[in-house]
């Protein structure tokens, strides 16, 4: 088989595994599988430029994936005008002080000569900025989070287009990235994925706890859907349900359809036009450079070139595509909930296991690994109480044999490990191999 007829039939293959999910079950199933798997090609595209590309191995995705998520809420929710006369401004106030702390401590560290001096000036300047940091930002923050807790509570958003907040958590992620590299790249492999597990698991702790930002674990609803039309809307109009019962469907699955539609739609145009330029840069002379300091460090090294810049650009950008995901994700779901980041298996690991199936380097794969591993993923748990039910068929009935059907949703752990292990036995570089 080719090179060039091998990816098109996987492709053509998995889009009549999510047809027949679509006709035997439901499109309102097919579609909302295939609208999560577009979302998580993305955070494996992502994901392949830090390890396809430069070898960098982030183990953080989550943090970046959630900063995303909180981007929509601050960019897309209205503005909270009694959050804002309250406290807001303090609390914007506080975190430029922060900010300003670090800083003055960075340049002071910088600008002494070492020894017991700069360390003491270190630490009364470092004790002396955090009690002013504290001052204008705990009093602010309780005046906030004191206002109607119930249902917000939080210091609300910008009123702005939903899809500006996609570019929005793309730069948020993407200003954590570079601040994580400009300290953890220079770590061997291994604990650089400690550091950026660290790291994205203190960014999940932050959107937990802190209520003034996002409501913690009391989540954020009712997330704007901009330009995708809500259901109800459209249920309430004569000439859509005119057009529902003329297609024979009733207007309440027909809107959830059509919806559904509009963010595949959306979606595809967001990753083709992410595809189009990641596949520009692997074949452009940075691209080229990029794979040569992930094969061999030292030699690129030594032929002039700034790997450390390199890795630093390329974890960037990254992390930046981690974040558009993220804000999709919440964008169509329409929920932020902070919890349900904290869950590497879902949103770390997964993703690895998509990367490697599609193949390690090549970006196509990347995205093909995403849609077969969440139709897998999805599909083992809605069929995993027939398959038991099969299994257990031999069994008589009692604990054992109900406990194995009650937990059939777990069956989609092996399965995903079962179909990682077969690609890899027969197709060790992925279902579609870098070139």
């Amino acid at each position: 088989m080719t090179s060039t007829l091998r990816p098109f039939l996987l492709f053509a293959l998995v889009g009549a595994l999510y047809l027949i999910v679509g006709v035997t079950q439901s499109w309102v199933l097919a579609l909302t599988v295939l609208n999560d798997g577009l979302i998580v090609a993305i955070m494996a595209l992502g994901v392949n430029m830090q390890w396809g590309y430069a070898g960098l191995f982030n183990i953080g995705v989550a943090g970046f994936f959630g900063l995303g998520g909180l981007a929509v809420a601050l960019i897309n929710k209205p503005v909270d005008m009694a959050a804002w006369h309250a406290g807001t401004p303090r609390i914007m106030l506080a975190l430029l002080v922060g900010a300003g702390v670090i800083y003055g401590a960075i340049r002071l560290y910088n600008g002494m000569v070492p020894g017991r001096r700069r360390n003491l000036a270190l630490v009364i300047f470092l004790i002396v900025g955090f009690f002013i940091y504290r001052a204008i930002f705990d009093p602010a923050v309780v005046a906030v989070e004191s206002i109607t807790p119930a249902s917000t509570g939080n210091i609300g958003g910008l009123d702005l287009p939903v899809l500006l907040s996609w570019i929005f958590g793309g730069l948020l992620a993407a200003a954590a990235a570079w601040a994580v590299a400009k300290t953890a790249l220079g770590l061997r492999s291994d604990y650089l994925a400690i550091a950026t597990l660290g790291i994205g698991q203190i960014v999940i702790a932050v959107m937990k706890n802190e209520d003034w930002l996002d409501r913690g674990v009391k989540n954020i609803i009712d997330i704007g859907r901009w330009p995708v039309p809500l259901e109800v809307d459209l249920q309430q109009e004569p000439a859509f349900i005119a057009r529902a019962h003329a297609w024979g469907f009733d207007p309440q699955t027909f809107s959830t359809v059509f919806v559904a539609l509009c963010f595949t739609a959306l979606f595809v145009v967001v990753l083709l036009i992410l595809l189009t330029l990641t596949e520009l840069s692997l074949r452009s002379p940075w691209g080229r450079m990029m794979r040569a300091i992930r094969d061999n460090e030292i030699s690129a090294e030594a032929m002039g070139k700034d790997v450390k810049r390199r890795h630093l650009q390329v974890f960037v950008l990254g992390s930046a595509v981690i974040g558009i995901a993220g804000a999709m994700f919440v964008t169509l779901h329409g929920l932020l909930a902070p919890v349900s980041y904290d869950d590497p298996l879902r949103y770390t690991f997964l993703i690895w296991a998509m990367v490697i199936l599609g193949g390690s380097g090549n970006n196509w794969g990347s995205v093909l690994g995403g849609l077969i591993i969440m139709l897998l993923w999805d599909e083992a748990s809605n069929v995993g109480v027939s398959v038991l039910s099969f299994l257990t068929a031999p069994l008589s009935d009692g604990v054992l044999k109900q406990h194995l059907i009650d937990n059939a949703q777990q069956i989609r752990l092996p399965a995903v490990g079962l179909i990682l292990l077969l690609v890899l036995r027969f197709s060790p570089r992925g279902l579609i191999p870098e070139k």
